[in-house]
């Protein structure tokens, strides 16, 4: 049984890559910051390890030799979040990779692949659409967007001194279990508790994924024997407006009567109309598809949302 480590394990997308692994038959050893494994993820997982991928004594504990892939999903995650704390979040989201491709470099550990996570907000969204592997990336941006641009810079490195490494850039994902800080959270929370919410531009269309769809991109780009690039975009291929995700929420969580406000504090003054990705490498070299429409990932959503009462 192949064996794959998984940093972020106790995260929103570590929990569902978890899942997918065991369905599978990867044998997973799960990694994170936290004291212990999150208990739902306990049938799934081989062994967990407290783990600090920006200390290089915590990464050498790892059983990398013996794996196959290390899908890392550590890092800071929220754009917003990233305003006012730029230091951080570039040290923080270059060093979780760096540190371990230092690491493997250092022992010649050449096989494993390393599957390292980028955003699609990498992407200088002022070009056309569809945004492919090739499009132009931003000079400017947010302080997320920019850490991750840099951390793309740095394993190029690695890359070139033969580490086996996959730069992986998905465009906004969502579905059970995603927590407060993004769109979908947010205006369900708000859903949930008045009938006024205060939103931004729901104008603005993005390309959203099914987070099920994002993690088996991540397990058949760790797993497909020869992979054609070192750069994947993982999205859906369509874009979606935040008006009908409001529209859908309101339908799941039966609230029709619902006045909708307006916050310009929310409103990003560059945020351009129209995003969207073109998916079209990752299916040519692995078969991947996204599976999820829109309307079954918001369905879900909130099933899990008042199944969890969080």
């Amino acid at each position: 049984m192949s064996l794959i480590v998984v940093t972020g394990i106790n995260g929103f997308v570590g929990k569902h890559l978890a899942i997918e692994l065991h369905k599978q038959g990867y044998k997973i050893i799960g990694a994170g910051r936290e004291a212990s494994l999150d208990p739902a993820l306990k049938p799934f997982i081989h062994q967990y390890y407290k783990c600090d991928l920006l200390n290089a004594a915590d990464v050498a504990k790892l059983p990398l030799k013996k794996s196959i892939a290390v899908i890392n999903l550590a890092g800071l995650a929220q754009v917003g979040g990233s305003y006012g704390q730029e230091k951080l979040y570039m040290e923080v989201n270059v060093k979780v990779q760096t540190t371990l491709a230092s690491y493997l470099l250092k022992t010649g550990i050449f096989s494993t692949r390393i599957i390292a996570v980028s955003t699609g907000a990498v992407y200088d969204s002022t070009q056309q659409m569809p945004l492919s592997e090739d499009s132009k990336v931003i000079t400017e941006g947010s302080p997320y967007a920019r850490s991750k641009l840099a951390m793309e810079d740095e394993l190029q490195k690695y890359i070139n001194n033969g580490l086996n490494i996959v730069i992986v850039r998905p465009f906004n994902h969502i579905g059970p279990g995603q927590l407060g800080g993004f769109l979908v959270p947010d205006i369900a929370n708000q859903i949930k508790e008045s009938d006024i919410i205060s939103v931004g531009n729901l104008n603005t269309e993005r390309d959203y994924t099914d987070v099920r769809d994002v993690v088996r991109a991540y397990v058949l780009l760790a797993t497909t024997p020869k992979l054609s690039h070192q750069l994947y975009n993982v999205c859906s291929g369509k874009s979606v407006s935040g008006n009908k995700i409001l529209s859908l929420l309101k339908q799941n969580l039966n609230k029709d009567n619902l006045e909708v406000v307006v916050d310009s504090k929310k409103i990003r003054p560059k945020d351009p109309l129209v995003v969207r990705g073109d998916n079209q490498r990752i299916r040519t070299d692995t078969g991947w598809k996204p599976t999820f429409e829109i309307s079954s990932t918001i369905n879900d959503y909130v099933n899990w949302l008042e199944k969890s009462g969080v």
